[in-house]
């Protein structure tokens, strides 16, 4: 009697040594998987013993939560404060961290140090950090790379200057950053109808800032 099952072990053993790529295809085996790493495996599993350092957390990220920073309080100074502060709040609170949107929840602290801070009217100070921590951003790649690549349109700059914080953080999250509408409502903690008024009001005030100052329409350097 013809074993089916051995056939198809047998099978299977051979093209395993083999090591073809059809083979392993034939297996249901993706041979270009590779094993998520850094806050990435960390954001996949929410595994404890992957939570990444500071180092981690800073080199993969410093970046762009710079540019967010800076495009939202328009200096360089209150963007390395917003900088800094995201990643204390973003460190100290991994152990609680819902594994699963790693990026958006960068946005969410970052934007939402950037409203208090606006509220409060003064700028954030910097807290205490252990001395084996570094200052952000890193030092790769160069500073002034990452302050010239933060950095908008002068005109259009000034003119998200002059929005009221919260239309400014829609239209920076929507036109800049590329969140979609249900992104920026989790974001900001508002509805879809919050978030599609303030993007609409304050590429309104955008255009509006430019024309009174003569300068280009915002449809011009990249904003709605």
């Amino acid at each position: 009697m013809i074993n089916a099952e051995r056939i198809d072990t047998d099978t299977a053993d051979r093209t395993l040594a083999a090591g073809t790529d059809s083979g392993v295809s034939a297996l249901g085996i993706d041979a270009d998987v590779t094993e998520p790493t850094g806050t990435a495996a960390f954001d996949a599993t929410g595994d404890k013993s992957a939570m990444p350092s500071w180092d981690e957390l800073v080199r993969e990220h410093g970046d762009r939560v710079y540019r967010l920073a800076y495009r939202l309080s328009g200096n360089a100074q209150d963007a390395e404060d917003l900088t800094q502060d995201t990643f204390i709040r973003v460190f100290r609170s991994l152990q609680n961290y819902q594994p699963g949107t790693f990026e958006g929840w960068l946005h969410r602290i970052t934007t939402n140090l950037f409203l208090d801070m606006v509220r409060r009217r003064n700028r954030i100070r910097m807290e205490a950090l252990p001395e084996d921590y570094d200052r952000v951003p890193s030092d790769s790649p160069n500073p002034e790379q990452i302050y010239h690549d933060a950095r908008l349109a002068p005109d259009l700059q000034s003119a998200l200057d002059s929005l009221a914080p919260e239309f400014r953080a829609a239209v920076v999250l929507c036109d800049i950053e590329g969140l979609s509408y249900e992104e920026i409502g989790a974001t900001l903690g508002v509805k879809l109808g919050t978030v599609r008024s303030r993007i609409h009001r304050g590429r309104q005030a955008l255009r509006e800032h430019l024309a009174a100052n003569g300068k280009v329409d915002a449809d011009q350097i990249g904003v709605g």
